[in-house]
């Protein structure tokens, strides 16, 4: 117990260990506790980090800052138009046609499924076919349920999006506009002495902005070319399934290993087993691999490297405490990390060498 308490006071007998221990604790519990409420500012953040790159392409180019803010903004209005007018009426209507066609998905799987005794009696039974089918009408009915409740819930998730659409515009204009004034206001409830806090701000701010960048970036890459591939293939819901493919990054490893059942599924109940099925699969399968291997390295090359251990236990860790948005920023959150233990040890030869 002693060597434990003398570590204790060794380490936390430094004001700026403690200010930064208490700070991110600070915004652990903000987070923890008022993120739902903060949703809009948090996603409002994500996007003008996305942004703000934007802007200081303009800026090194000598266009006023103002200027470039406005510039910047219109055009995130009239992409977010073309998503809300464009992408999402045709998301809608696949999905009310997938769910039409559910009833007549099932009825084939499940005469695939009660033929599978006939042709394989040594590995299955019609027995664990019937425990098979049964879970999964329970499941589908479950699901079902689950559907009716947002369904009736979707008055009031329409007057939500209503007031983000109108929120999130505001917010990430002026924190766009008003960067170096927040950043001031914010800099005053500091201490002056704060080089650990700084030298690990500065760290995840650079790893936050590229991540973010570069997941977007990632996210629209992958979705076209996803939509292009299931398009030329003729699959059925290629704008629904695409836009999974594409969202499927955010979450490294696991989400390309889900979506891929239902692009198989689907393409499957369309076409049986034959070249078509064949030929989509591999070309899907070359898509992933060149994410993996192409596009990541080429998006990501100035984040830096986490083993892949690593990123899965930040996924399920942040993801359990903080839903989507510990998903999202499961990389970054896990940089954070990283940088903190990274700087601890560096500034304490540092204050000892002085």
């Amino acid at each position: 117990m002693h060597p434990i308490i003398a570590w204790f006071k060794r380490t936390f007998s430094d004001p700026q260990v403690v200010f930064l221990t208490l700070l991110l604790a600070i915004c652990f519990g903000v987070v923890m506790f008022m993120g739902d409420m903060l949703a809009p500012v948090l996603a409002s953040l994500v996007i003008a980090y996305l942004l703000e790159g934007l802007v200081a392409l303009l800026e090194r180019r000598g266009v006023p800052r103002l200027f470039a803010v406005v510039v910047v903004f219109v055009l995130f209005m009239v992409v977010l138009v073309l998503i809300l007018f464009g992408i999402l009426p045709q998301l809608s209507r696949q999905v009310s046609q997938l769910v039409q066609q559910l009833p007549n998905m099932v009825a084939q799987g499940q005469q695939e499924l009660m033929a599978l005794p006939e042709r394989y009696p040594e590995i299955i039974t019609p027995e664990q076919v019937q425990q098979l089918i049964g879970s999964l009408r329970s499941e589908l009915g479950a699901l079902g349920q689950r559907v009716l409740s947002l369904s009736l819930a979707s008055v009031l998730g329409l007057i939500t999006l209503l007031v983000y659409l109108v929120l999130m515009p505001l917010l990430v204009f002026f924190f766009l506009k008003d960067k170096q004034q927040l950043l001031a206001w914010f800099t005053r409830f500091l201490p002056e002495e704060r080089s650990l806090a700084r030298q690990v701000w500065q760290e995840v701010d650079r790893q936050i902005a590229n991540y973010v960048r570069g997941k977007f970036w990632e996210i629209v890459i992958v979705w076209a070319a996803s939509f292009a591939t299931f398009s030329l293939f003729g699959l059925q819901y290629a704008m629904l399934l695409s836009v999974l493919v594409g969202l499927s990054v955010i979450i490294p490893y696991i989400g390309a290993t889900v979506v891929t059942f239902p692009v198989v599924i689907v393409a499957w109940f369309q076409w049986g087993w034959g070249p078509d099925l064949a030929w989509l699969s591999v070309a899907y399968l070359v898509i992933q691999a060149l994410d993996g291997n192409v596009l990541v390295p080429l998006l990501f090359s100035e984040v830096v490297n986490l083993h892949p251990v690593a990123i899965i236990v930040a996924i399920l860790v942040f993801g359990g405490l903080w839903g989507f948005w510990g998903v999202f920023f499961a990389i970054p959150l896990a940089t954070l990390v990283n940088a903190v233990i990274q700087a601890w040890p560096t500034h304490k030869r540092a204050s000892a060498g002085s």
